[in-house]
């Protein structure tokens, strides 16, 4: 038998928008969690479980990296890719997974508009890595997740703000603030994730 090269692997882009839409699953569920009052705590198992099939995703494109002989992007971006979405994920599941811990009896401002953002923002890193095999509106997407992360920093300022004034008992604010920081830090890294698609756009456009 004559051997052949495993031609130009396409399914890398197949398996990042699995990998994209797994997160919208997780940041809708996060969305959900925290829509009632008190937050429906046990939805971070359902989180927990979306993150581990995230982390198994991204272990088999890694592992058919390593074994690939064509790839369609560089193998430095579609290992810096995976990661990144992958990074989306473990936010939103660190966030509900304090949450969870601290049993938050009720809300406060800058919960819910956080999770909420953080939804925008996956869906618009799935819009954006649907859109990559063609390179075509990925820059645009990119500011749309830019514009949703600065509006992020600003309800995270105001609820800090809001959280330090308004709060008297110590503990309540360290746990408050936790929360509120991981929420944050899940839209920072949708953020991320834009900035490593438009960068392979720039590259291979």
């Amino acid at each position: 038998m004559r051997f052949r090269l495993i031609p130009r692997e396409l399914k890398f882009f197949s398996d990042f928008i699995t990998l994209a839409d797994r997160i919208v699953t997780g940041a809708t569920l996060l969305e959900r969690m925290l829509s009632s009052d008190p937050p429906a705590w046990d939805m971070a198992l359902q989180i927990k479980q979306v993150e581990s099939e995230c982390d198994a995703l991204t272990h088999d494109i890694i592992q058919r990296l390593n074994s690939t002989f064509v790839v369609p992007i560089d193998r430095e971006d579609i290992h810096a890719l995976a990661k990144s979405l992958d990074d989306v994920m473990d936010a939103i599941d660190a966030a509900a997974a304090v949450t969870r811990r601290y049993r938050m009896a009720s809300l406060r401002y800058g919960a819910r508009e956080l999770a909420s953002l953080t939804w925008q923002s996956a869906m618009q890193v799935k819009v954006a890595v649907e859109a990559l095999e063609h390179k075509i509106g990925v820059h645009d997407l990119a500011v749309e997740v830019n514009r949703l992360e600065n509006a992020a920093d600003d309800v995270h300022d105001e609820a800090l703000r809001r959280l330090f004034e308004e709060e008297k008992d110590a503990i309540t604010v360290i746990k408050w603030k936790e929360v509120l920081d991981l929420l944050e830090e899940a839209t920072d890294r949708c953020e991320d994730c834009a900035n490593v698609l438009e960068g392979v756009v720039v590259k291979h456009g």
